[in-house]
């Protein structure tokens, strides 16, 4: 080793280059039960490198924890602390009862029920009655020693450090956390897709009354209706796609993997970048959804792995036939059972409270609606429960640990099986040996087609098959899920009944079901929970595996083959679709279209536009706007048997629905529609993309490519429409922590990474936008893995971070 580097490494484990001394608030450390703030003399070292990222250095899990709890606070502390506050319950007293939350943590539309939910989880004391079971069903020790130093080092950063983020500098909402706090968001993120879905209709419910104004329940078509629409990830503000190619298809024999989560762009869940080490034990980098003490998504020298949103549905519904003397009281087998009751009284901003009953059963909570769109009203004779599994499920971070010291893929299934830990994705992953691997392995209710069969009720016929939303007989004993021997919690399906794929040359998901996993051989057998089995297929999904399978039949692929996939931004709705779009638009008598509005629109203009666009979404494209802007009406407003000349067809599931219906009642007018909407804006028809797509950082305008889900786009971006504003002028959800990794047989692993929001929401920070800039020029982070590597780098900054006694 060069003596520079010799020198520069005995100043990191000696006295440092820089040491930050730190101390909590006078409070005796405990585990997870206490409600006190963490202490206990906890230390780390972090080494920031280029664009902030911090590689945390510690001696054990509760310092490692602290080591991350201090560097998330640095870059995040407004929105950590705006979470905890929605943890604790406490947002009506701070922001008032009707204001809305971030969504992050829940679906609740209002503070007050957002307060209403997670306070009654506090005084139910559910965090500590799981705590309390032991491992595998419960968490770790090593987790709990995380969580604990987690606490501990964002309360030493608070006591230490003046807050600079206007989001809430002076704010008295920013307070010190406890472990329990720490826990509670991996409750709230365990169950987003179950109770989470549901917080407004289990704070809300209350039994009927004669004064009471029921409303109409949905007609089960309707509601199967509403459940599709719901329950689609390809209409969350999550999703993801990622590909794993085992050594067959690649250069060297290794394997490879791509991970592109797609995730919101602001609030708390954002991803944050770091590497975790303790020498010997772990060593591992990626990136961490905020408030997480283990890695989300990442890689460590011999293994890669990234996640995509699921479509299996983590809940079920049961059907509650009432007592008709009362309606607090449900018959199972023709004997009553009484619900529990719980008072919970949330604090509002200006003084008082608001105090509600919440009502529950043997099956869960009593709920009257999953969201607007799907009322479930509590009635004299019916009411409904939720059966949410991921509720006792806090093995979240057990997960993420058992793939940070995962040696290989199989290492990776064992971590899988052993935890039974994510609740609401599915897991892909290559090796430094050649080997790729996918497996749907989430925490589902074990709800098989034939209990459906047997148990469903009118509403259930009509939901499960649509949306796999079971709505089962609650009347019957033995119409609650079963379970399976191996499965590591009762009512779940076990880790032998995953859809599972192994060493196949790629394996791809894009938030699609895990049918086209490998589209050469379709993977079939599960049930209908899972997701479905023959059935047309996202436009992304489309795109995706058109890219994946022709990469791999290519074959000799590098890291640098990811990259380029990264940024392709080829837009496969536009090479279906915008040929004969634009040979339509050209055949159109004067050149006119007939808009909404009824009036005629001269469209001629947009002819050639849509012609000579190169069909991808690079900030130059041109046209690429108006082909958005018109494709996104279209979709909308054209039903999808009368969008498509060649309907989908099973046998051909990648090449169908094709050849665009261009006489179809809609589409002139969309495009009418489009032209008029972009003059109005002052935007030309042939505009480059970035010029209209962009987000301002400081007053800097940051052109951004990708593009929205409907155009099929891997490099997805969701952005907001401003008109007003000259366009897209803000980005809600898409590309976050992106990884492209492979390894070369040198011991370091070959990886290149974007966070394209960058570390730190403090708009004063360096590290605000830079590596928002990378992702808008398609450059990229070299990952510094190697202790040679972190050594080496320019921008090197190492802090010493402790608990004072």
């Amino acid at each position: 080793m060069p003596l520079r580097n010799r020198l520069r490494l005995l100043a990191i484990s000696g006295l440092a280059l820089f040491t930050v001394s730190a101390s909590l608030p006078p409070a005796a450390a405990d585990g997870p039960r206490s409600h006190r703030p963490s202490g206990g003399g906890l230390s780390a070292t972090i080494r920031y490198t280029e664009y902030g990222i911090p590689h945390i250095l510690a001696k054990d899990y509760a310092s490692l924890g602290f080591g991350n709890g201090w560097a998330q606070a640095a870059d995040q502390v407004c929105t950590l602390a705006d979470g905890f506050v929605t943890l604790r319950g406490e947002r009506s007293r701070y922001f008032g009862p009707d204001a809305a939350p971030d969504g992050s943590l829940s679906s609740a539309t209002k503070n007050l029920s957002s307060d209403l939910y997670f306070r009654s989880v506090r005084q139910s004391h559910t965090l500590e009655k799981l705590l309390r079971t032991p491992a595998p069903a419960g968490q770790s020790r090593d987790v709990r020693e995380l969580e604990r130093g987690w606490a501990a080092g964002y309360n030493a950063w608070l006591a230490q450090n003046r807050i600079s983020d206007p989001a809430c500098r002076g704010a008295d909402w920013v307070r010190p956390v406890t472990a329990l706090d720490v826990v509670a968001r991996g409750f709230a993120l365990s169950v987003l897709g179950g109770q989470g879905r549901a917080i407004d209709g289990i704070t809300g419910a209350q039994p009927p009354t004669g004064a009471a104004q029921v409303p109409e329940a949905p007609s089960p078509g309707d509601a199967a209706d509403a459940a599709r629409r719901l329950l689609s990830t390809q209409n969350a503000d999550m999703g993801s796609n990622a590909v794993a190619f085992d050594g067959d298809t690649t250069a060297n024999g290794r394997g490879l993997l791509l991970g592109n989560p797609h995730y919101p762009w602001q609030g708390g869940r954002r991803f944050w970048q770091s590497q975790q080490t303790i020498p010997g034990e772990l060593n591992v980098s990626g990136g961490s959804l905020l408030g997480a003490p283990t890695m989300s998504i990442g890689h460590n020298a011999n293994i890669a792995w990234s996640h995509t949103v699921a479509t299996g549905v983590p809940l079920n519904l049961h059907q509650l036939t009432l007592d008709p003397a009362d309606p607090t009281v449900y018959l199972v087998d023709g004997r009553p059972e009484r619900m529990t009751k719980r008072t919970v009284s949330v604090p509002v901003k200006g003084g008082g409270a608001v105090t509600r009953t919440q009502w529950s059963t043997r099956y869960g909570p009593v709920f009257t609606s999953l969201g607007a769109g799907l009322p479930l009203p509590w009635t004299a004779t019916t009411a409904y429960a939720l059966n949410d599994p991921n509720a006792v499920n806090l093995r979240f971070s057990d997960a993420g640990l058992g793939f940070s010291r995962a040696r290989s893929t199989a290492d990776i299934e064992a971590a899988l099986r052993r935890t039974q830990g994510l609740p609401w994705v599915n897991t892909i992953a290559a090796d430094s040996s050649g080997h790729s691997f996918f497996s749907q392995s989430q925490v589902l209710p074990r709800i098989t087609d034939e209990l459906a069969e047997r148990c469903s009720t009118a509403l259930g016929r009509a939901t499960y098959p649509s949306s796999g939303l079971a709505v089962l007989d609650g009347s019957r004993s033995g119409c609650a899920p079963g379970s399976d021997r191996d499965a590591v919690q009762p009512g779940i399906f076990g880790p032998g009944r995953m859809p599972t794929v192994k060493d196949a040359p790629y394996v791809e998901n894009s938030n699609d079901s895990a049918w086209l996993t490998n589209a050469a051989a379709p993977l079939t057998g599960y049930e209908r929970v899972f997701g479905t089995i023959g059935t047309q297929r996202s436009m992304r999904t489309r795109g995706a595996v058109e890219d994946v399978s022709a990469m791999a039949a290519k074959g000799r692929l590098t890291v640098a083959d990811l990259q380029r996939q990264q940024f392709a931004n080829r837009a496969p709705a536009g090479d279906l679709v915008a040929g004969d779009l634009a040979a339509a638009c050209a055949a159109l008598p004067g050149g006119s279209a007939v808009g909404s509005d009824g009036g005629a629109v001269d469209v001629s203009a947009a002819c050639d536009v849509l012609r000579r666009w190169d069909r991808k979404v690079d900030t130059g494209s041109r046209g690429a706007l108006l082909f958005d802007r018109f494709w996104r009406r279209t979709t909308a407003a054209v039903a999808g048997a009368e969008l498509w000349k060649v309907p989908f067809s099973p046998a051909d599931p990648v090449g169908t629905p094709n050849t665009l219906n261009t006489s179809a009642p809609g589409v002139a007018t969309a495009l009418a529609d489009t032209v008029a909407e972009l003059r109005a804006a002052g935007i030309a028809l042939d505009a480059p993309l970035g010029r209209h797509q962009s987000v301002e950082r400081n007053g800097k305008r940051i052109p951004i490519g990708g593009g929205t889900e409907s155009l099929g786009i891997w490099n997805k971006t969701e952005p907001l429409w401003d008109a007003a504003a000259g366009g897209y002028r803000e980005v809600s959800a898409g590309s976050s922590y992106i990884q492209a990794v492979g390894w070369d047989g040198s011991g370091c692993p070959v990886a290149r990474t974007l966070l394209t929001y960058s570390q730190s929401s403090d708009p004063g920070s360096a590290h605000y936008s830079d590596q928002t800039e990378l992702y808008s020029a398609e450059r990229w982070v070299t990952s510094r893995f190697c202790e040679r590597d972190i050594l080496r780098s320019p921008a090197l900054r190492v802090v010493r971070v402790h608990e004072r006694r």
